[in-house]
């Protein structure tokens, strides 16, 4: 008789990187070792619209795309969060500057062990700072960001 317990899920499970030209050594991630709240990736691509005629024929239109946003929620006193806020400081400063040539180039790929279910995301780029709380108690702050290619793995 199959067990009537589904597949274990953990967060410690998690595994990823970051990478940028704008950092010097790869972000590591794992989950719950380095402040990690979430991790969302939201496909944006809608795949499908239908037109309807007047005589009520449907005709579907497949729509191509892989893009994505990205949340990924920290605490405000982790590692990754100034991690991000070191390389979005420099991302900012140089695209002020005049160089945004490195702008959409955040590549992000992460991964569950236990099923192998994962995401790779690629022409990733910051939305903007995230809010910053300042409370009597520590805050998570979340950080958004666009990716231009995004697929299941």
């Amino acid at each position: 008789m199959p067990s009537p317990v589904g597949k274990t899920y953990s967060f410690k499970d998690l595994v990823g990187v970051m990478t940028s030209p704008l950092l010097i050594l790869p972000l590591q991630l794992a989950g719950g070792n380095i402040g990690l709240g979430t991790i969302t990736i939201n496909p944006l691509t809608v795949r499908t619209d239908h037109l309807v005629g007047t005589d009520g024929t449907v005709m579907p239109t497949y729509a191509a795309g892989d893009n994505a946003d990205v949340t990924i929620e920290v605490q405000q006193t982790s590692p990754l969060h100034h991690a991000l806020l070191d390389v979005y400081n420099a991302a900012i400063t140089a695209a002020n500057g005049g160089d945004v040539s490195n702008w959409a180039t955040f590549v992000m790929s992460f991964r569950t062990i236990l099923d192998g279910s994962g995401h790779y995301l690629a022409g990733v780029s910051f939305d903007k700072t995230p809010a910053k709380p300042y409370a009597a108690k520590g805050q998570n702050i979340t950080w958004k960001f666009w990716a231009a290619y995004a697929v299941n793995q």
